[in-house]
Order: structure tokens, then sequence, then C-alpha cells
């Protein structure tokens, strides 16, 4: 018989322990969710002693006695970027079932903003940090490099932290191929933020494929931007808005690519009729469009697993990249040129 608890007496793991008859060792081992779960008889009856004491697990004790808390620290610009949020998503998933928590902080594309996230992420004890926020010319990696701080990029790299993105170059490659191999010559590029490893990954792959098609673009044919969906419609704009047009763009991310969707339609140009258009990333959205849009998809949970095993990595990581292979969704907004 188990022993009737007060309303006032809180269940301790030794409680549980002395109602199985086992040690408080083991009781503790048994009932950490960290680790598989235990099919044996005598984890059964701690599990069932647990249960029936009403035994919640003090996991802030826990972690304060092995010092940690189990807490992951996730920076990302902003929420309300459908990839930002998908990535946030993927690792607080991974996370999750690793026995941790994650939460998140914002932090713009300010660099001082950035430092202020940070730092309060580490007044918060968390175990290490996850940053999507990554510049190639961003010195918050070299500091926490520095102060020995575990932490693991993702989506963009400096080429130095431990990092797990896609193969951007090979994504940038894809959508270019796909759009040669319909027939296309005249592609134009909409590439992100000259600071970013995606945009120039991506940019450098698309070339690449240009280049092995030989194709040498035009002047004017390669548009930088940021990668909001009003960068990409000012770019639709300035590529799409005199007869002598493109017919093909690839957009470097699926926000930039609405945004020449939405640029192409007002000039009354037809996207996958007048004019090919390649995204990246795949977000949810773009398939529930009026013309579904083509986009490379990245495998944001295999990224996302790749980032919590460098962060849980041994200290000497530095350099480390675990870069995830993307793959093209052609949908309707591509399709051979008009003769």
């Amino acid at each position: 018989m188990y022993p009737e608890q007060s309303e006032r007496h809180v269940v301790t793991l030794r409680d549980v322990a002395q109602a199985a008859g086992v040690s408080i060792s083991t009781a503790s081992r048994i009932l950490d969710d960290r680790t598989p779960p235990s099919r044996s008889q005598t984890a059964q009856k701690v599990r069932e002693a647990a249960d029936t004491l009403g035994y919640r697990r003090n996991l802030f004790a826990s972690n304060l006695r092995r010092g940690a808390t189990a807490t992951i620290g996730v920076l990302v610009p902003r929420l309300t970027d459908a990839v930002m949020a998908l990535m946030f998503e993927a690792v607080e998933r991974t996370a999750r079932r690793q026995g941790y928590f994650a939460v998140v902080a914002t932090c713009g594309d300010d660099p001082h903003e950035e430092r202020r996230a940070t730092e309060t992420l580490l007044d918060r004890n968390v175990d290490g940090l996850i940053l999507a926020t990554a510049r190639l010319d961003d010195e918050l990696p070299a500091s926490l490099r520095a102060r020995s701080i575990p932490h693991a990029l993702v989506l963009r790299t400096d080429r130095i932290s431990p990092s797990s993105l896609g193969d951007d170059e090979a994504g940038g490659y894809l959508a270019a191929r796909h759009l040669i191999d319909l027939g296309h010559r005249d592609i134009a590029i909409v590439t992100g933020p000259w600071f970013t490893s995606s945009g120039q990954d991506r940019q450098h792959g698309a070339e690449r494929a240009l280049r092995e098609a030989g194709i040498t673009p035009r002047a004017g044919r390669i548009v930088s931007t940021g990668y909001g969906v009003d960068d990409g419609l000012t770019a639709g704009r300035q590529l799409l808005d005199s007869a002598d047009r493109p017919t093909a763009i690839f957009a470097a991310n699926d926000n930039l690519a609405i945004g020449v969707v939405s640029a192409a339609r007002t000039l009354g140009i037809l996207p996958g009729d007048d004019l090919s258009i390649v995204g990246y990333n795949d977000i949810p959205l773009v398939s529930q469009l009026p013309t579904p849009l083509t986009s490379v998809h990245t495998p944001f949970d295999q990224i996302a697993a790749a980032a919590m095993e460098l962060l849980t990595a041994p200290p000497g990581s530095e350099g480390a990249m675990r870069s995830a292979l993307p793959t093209l969704i052609p949908r309707a907004s591509t399709a051979p040129p008009r003769v």
C-alpha cells in the first residue's frame, strides 16, 4: 500500500523510492525523461508509484544540481517571417524530444538589439544558444566563442562557428538549372542581402548553373536586396516594367518570390504563363497561391536536429558545419518560355 498524502505534503523522489522499494538514484534514473524509458519490472514499479503518489519531477532542482537549466535560447530576427517561425518550431520540437525547453527572442536586423537579446537569454541561464541571425560581418559569434558559450548557427553561417544549414549553393543551382532545363536563357536573379551567407551562396549556385549552360546574365539581371515581400515587389518592378524583361526569375527566398509575383500581376504579367518564377524555402503558403509557386524546399527539421547535435558537442567543434540537401518542388509558376 502506498502512504496517504496530505494536501500539504509535497511528494518527493524519496517518497517514490520508498514506495517502490528502490534507491533514490534508481528512481531518479528511471524517471529522467531525457533517457530512453526502461521496460523492466523495476521501472514499471517506480513509474506506478510515481503516478499513484502524484509525483512531479522537479526539473529546476535537478538542473541546478547538474549546473544546467535544460533550456535553449533561440535568437531570430522576427517571428513574422515564416521561415524564422518554421525554424524555431523545428528547433523547439527537436529540443523537446531531447528533454530541453526552447525559448525564443527576436532582435530585428539591428546588431545592438541582437547583443541585447543575447544577453537577456544568457541572464536566464540558458544552456546554449541557437542563432538564426548570423551576418558574415557579425561580431556576436566571435564574442560567444571567446566566452566559451555553447552556440550553433542555423540557416546562415559566419564560416567559423558551428553551423547547420541547407546547402544553399546546391539549392541555388537547382533553381537555375530547373529554369534552364525548361528552355529559359534570359534569367534574372533576385538575391538576398550581401551580408548573409544564404544570399551569397544561393546566388553563387545559380550563377554556376548559368555558366555551365553558357549563359551570361545581362546587365541589371542580378538584383541584391532584402528578404522581405516589399523588397521582392520593388525588385520585380525594376526587372519587369519594360518590354525588354527576362522570361524567368529566381528569387532567393519565398518572400521575394511573392513580391515578384505581385509586381508581375500588377503589370499584367501572368506567372507560369508570361513569366516563370522560382522561390526558395518552400514555406506552406506558396503551394496555396493562385499560381502555386515552384520553390526549393529547405529541410528545417533536419537542420534543427543537426544544430542540437552541434550545440551539445564537446568543446573544440569550431568550424563544424552540417549541410542538409535541399530539393526542388516544381509547381505551376514555372513553364517553358513562350516562343
